[in-house]
């Protein structure tokens, strides 16, 4: 199916609104992104942040911030993807995954351009290798910080443990989240993105 254009406004529109929005929240957020800086020095001395390769728009490399949830030299010590049970994940990192407080940094991502504060969840260069020519289409747009695929799978830690991860995670997950990204970006608009947005928020913070 191919990909619906949105209006000529949407793109200049969409991207006054990340980079308004991304200022603020920056602003906003600052004192609560200090407080985690010093918890994550506090408990391994280690580095703040990780800077992970992803494949951005157009498939251009970027490097994805986030606050550092793993031990040091968690590359080494096992597989690209996170199952719930990871033994790599800090104490102060499964809080803030929790609460997807790691993905804070990315607020300068979308002031740099390369991610939007709604699109696509960018990947790792390894696994968009196994995309399709139809799932190589959620390239065409801006990855971003939340999305459709994002939200439903808000909780895809917990659906992986370390035994059968990279099989669970290729076979079923990835193709799952791609359908979801390319159904956004067929509908995709500007009150679409607020919507989401708004669905964003509230996951967060569910009232059960």
């Amino acid at each position: 199916m191919p990909v619906r254009t949105p209006s000529p406004l949407y793109g200049p529109a969409k991207r006054l609104f990340d980079l308004i929005m991304a200022l603020a929240l920056l602003v906003i957020s600052a004192p609560i992104m200090a407080i985690i800086a010093w918890r994550i020095k506090r408990e391994d001395k280690g580095p703040v942040f990780y800077g992970g390769p992803r494949t951005g728009q157009h498939g251009q490399p970027f490097k994805i911030l986030k606050f550092r949830t793993m031990v040091l030299n968690a590359e080494r010590l096992g597989p690209g993807i996170t199952a719930g049970d990871d033994r790599r994940i800090t104490r102060v990192g499964r809080f803030l995954r929790h609460y997807k407080l790691d993905e804070l940094p990315q607020l300068v991502n979308v002031l740099k351009g390369e991610m939007s504060l709604v699109g696509p969840r960018p990947e790792a260069p390894a696994y968009v290798a196994l995309y399709t020519p139809e799932q190589r289409q959620v390239l065409s747009v801006k990855p971003g910080i939340t999305g459709l695929a994002a939200i439903e799978y808000r909780h895809e830690a917990r659906l992986l443990q370390e035994a059968t991860l990279a099989d669970v995670y290729e076979r079923e997950i990835m193709p799952a989240k791609l359908k979801l990204d390319l159904e956004y970006i067929r509908q995709r608009s500007f009150l679409y993105d607020l919507q989401l947005l708004a669905k964003t928020g509230l996951a967060l913070f569910p009232k059960d």
